[in-house]
This record gives C-alpha cells, structure tokens and sequence, in this order.
C-alpha cells in the first residue's frame, strides 16, 4: 500500500510513502499524526485503519477544511500505541 502525504504548496505534487514507513515511524514515536493527500482513497486509508487496528493500535481519521473550495481538504490521522 502506497499513500500520499499532504501537499506542502498547491501547486507541488504530494510526497508518497509506503506502508513500511508509517509503521516505522509509530514504532519509534508510540502517538504520530500524519496528513495525506486528498488524491488517497478512502478505501486505502480504510485499509490503513484495519492494518493498524489489527495490531493493537487506536486509529483516529478525520477530514480537516483549509479552504473555501469542496476540493481543499486532507486526511488527518492519529496513531496511537
């Protein structure tokens, strides 16, 4: 599974990362939160819930609105061990 983490300047193309890295990053930090892109699936990040759910993990997602557009938004979520 290969996510997109948010954009840092609209017109730049978002940076992706791969299941292994997520993971490394929560085991090393124990509480993460990342923002990814509106270009994800939700049924990906549906998928990331299970992933990490099944391992004993509380997963928390939201929508977060930087604009006015329907189009302006990201993925928020929390990993916690």
């Amino acid at each position: 599974m290969e996510l997109k983490f948010a954009r840092t300047d609209i017109e730049a193309k978002p940076k992706k990362a791969d299941l292994e890295k997520i993971e490394q990053s929560v085991e090393k930090e124990g509480s993460v939160i990342f923002y990814f892109d509106r270009e994800n699936s939700h049924k990906d990040l549906l998928e990331l819930q299970d992933y990490f759910e099944a391992k004993g993990k509380s997963f928390y997602m939201s929508e977060v609105k930087y604009g006015l557009s329907d189009n302006e938004y990201m993925y928020q979520v929390h990993i916690v061990n």
